[in-house]
């Protein structure tokens, strides 16, 4: 038995230590996966990067070395842009869009997909493949027919214009990401909650909304960002600059101190960075909310 047993333990030792070699390995991965996450994430900042420096710099200093640091800093750019009112009414405008979008796209979207998800009727796989189809259509496509609807409608030149056409364009996201959450809550817990006399409705707000708030936060969060970031649909539907959101407002400014190129850049810089914010804030939010779909 003793002779088993050490050749039993002079077997098992060895792969017990690769083993360890191996997990202890395993976390770090490969170094060129961690080299091409670098690369590109080092794309994708330094532009942001080159924005922001530029508002701390004069227009001289840009011109003598583009990409250079600033030597010495000026805050006199963003205290300039801060100052005026031009900035400040097209963050207000922004804003309204973004949460009227987001609230209106969220509520018809989680109604649309429990729909989708809950019950089953004839049409169910038509409609559900036109929300799938609707992701491959973006604004830029539509935009000549949809300006003329809106002017038939009466809303060009209103934040209406702008917040009803971007419901519609979120819309699609946001059931394809909810209707595997609401699918994924049991059948058991409906029937349980009328028998204790809950209605319809009642089972929507009180147990449908809290179980699916990762999936809902995550269209939100999507909704917002898109809805700040639009640029097309604001060009074509505002004429007046004082309905100008924030992208508008970045075009209107450059075109007025096209002169001043640092000034520029500060005003650019001071638009994205709400985005950048809000978007940085609920990253976790949206990842959780992706994976928890995927699963669904």
């Amino acid at each position: 038995m003793t002779t088993d047993t050490l050749r039993t333990t002079a077997v098992v030792q060895p792969r017990g230590r690769r083993g360890v070699r191996r997990s202890e390995k395993a976390p770090w991965g490969s170094p060129g996966l961690y080299l091409i996450a670098i690369v590109l994430v080092t794309i994708c900042i330094t532009p942001v990067l080159y924005i922001i420096i530029g508002g701390f710099r004069t227009n001289s200093q840009i011109t003598k070395d583009p990409s250079g640091f600033p030597a010495p800093w000026q805050f006199s750019n963003y205290s300039d842009v801060l100052a005026g009112s031009e900035f400040w009414t097209a963050l207000v405008n922004s804003t309204v869009v973004a949460i009227g979008t987001t609230a209106g796209a969220v509520l018809l979207g989680v109604m649309a997909a429990y729909v989708l998800a809950r019950y089953e009727f004839a049409a169910k796989p038509v409609m559900y493949s036109l929300f799938a189809a609707g992701l491959m259509f973006p604004v830029t496509v539509a935009i000549t027919p949809l300006y003329l609807l809106i002017r038939n409608l009466g809303l060009v030149n209103s934040l209406a214009g702008i917040i009803v056409p971007q419901i519609a364009f979120a819309l699609p996201t946001t059931i394809i990401i909810l209707v595997p959450f609401l699918k994924a809550i049991p059948k058991e817990l409906e029937e349980a909650a009328a028998i204790d006399g809950a209605s319809r409705l009642g089972f929507f707000w009180r147990m449908v909304i809290p179980l699916s708030l990762p999936g809902v936060v995550t269209v939100g969060i999507l909704a917002f960002v898109g809805s700040w970031n639009g640029y097309m649909l604001p060009l074509f539907i505002l004429n007046d600059p004082s309905l100008f959101t924030l992208p508008l407002g970045v075009q209107n400014f450059s075109s007025q101190y096209s002169v001043d190129t640092a000034r520029v850049l500060a005003y650019t810089s001071l638009s994205m960075l709400p985005a950048l914010i809000f978007f940085s804030l609920f990253e976790r939010r949206i990842v959780g909310g992706l994976t928890g779909a995927v699963k669904g």
